[in-house]
């Protein structure tokens, strides 16, 4: 794009393209003179022949730019850490590849260390509360999306603005909706939370 734009108003050299070509975060780690840590976060989320298509870059640690022809090879060889929300299954060739590590949901304990590191300032009852209210949702039955961390940080972090001082699991729990993302959830929060009259099966 950045090309583009200079062939239209005349700003620079536009015959040299390498001018125009930026490593991302493999090509930046295949150059580095040190052996350096590339982590490819969620590659569930990616297209479908993603992983495979890595595979032929990470067993050959080298990449061409076809734009150029120019090789980028990896002068020091990187620890690759790839992460999977497994939304969607992986390749088998893929997987023959990967040292499989399994991280479990935190406990409270767990989660407590992470949410101090986050908010290491904020009223110890809160975030006992917090923490007793988000575990309690998490094991409520139908929920289509269950909280992560991410999501009970940010709610720490708005109940921390609105000035609240503890939380209790109820009909007006406060800022829900930083929560539960899904319409399907907060209904059936509700209706947990009046007795299960609505959806008793």
């Amino acid at each position: 794009m950045q090309r583009l734009y200079d062939s239209r108003f005349g700003d620079g050299d536009v015959k040299d393209i390498r001018r125009y070509i930026k490593l991302g975060p493999m090509g930046q780690a295949f150059k580095s003179e040190q052996r350096v840590v590339l982590l490819i976060d969620e590659v569930d989320k990616a297209d479908i022949e993603f992983p495979n298509d890595l595979l032929h870059e990470l067993d050959r640690m080298r990449f061409r730019i076809t734009e150029t022809d120019d090789d980028v090879i990896a002068k020091q060889r990187p620890i690759v850490i790839i992460t999977s929300n497994n939304e969607k299954e992986l390749p088998d060739a893929f997987l023959r590849r990967c040292v499989f590590h399994f991280i479990d949901f935190p406990d409270q304990e767990l989660m407590k260390r992470i949410v101090d590191v986050h908010h290491p300032d904020v009223n110890q009852q809160l975030i006992t509360q917090a923490l007793s209210v988000f575990y309690e949702i998490r094991d409520m039955k139908r929920l289509r999306k269950r909280p992560s961390t991410s999501e009970l940080v940010d709610w720490i972090a708005v109940l921390r603005s609105a000035g609240l001082g503890g939380v209790t699991l109820s009909e007006k729990l406060p800022f829900l909706g930083t929560l539960l993302k899904k319409e399907q959830d907060l209904a059936v929060l509700a209706d947990q939370l009046s007795g299960g009259r609505k959806y008793r099966s």
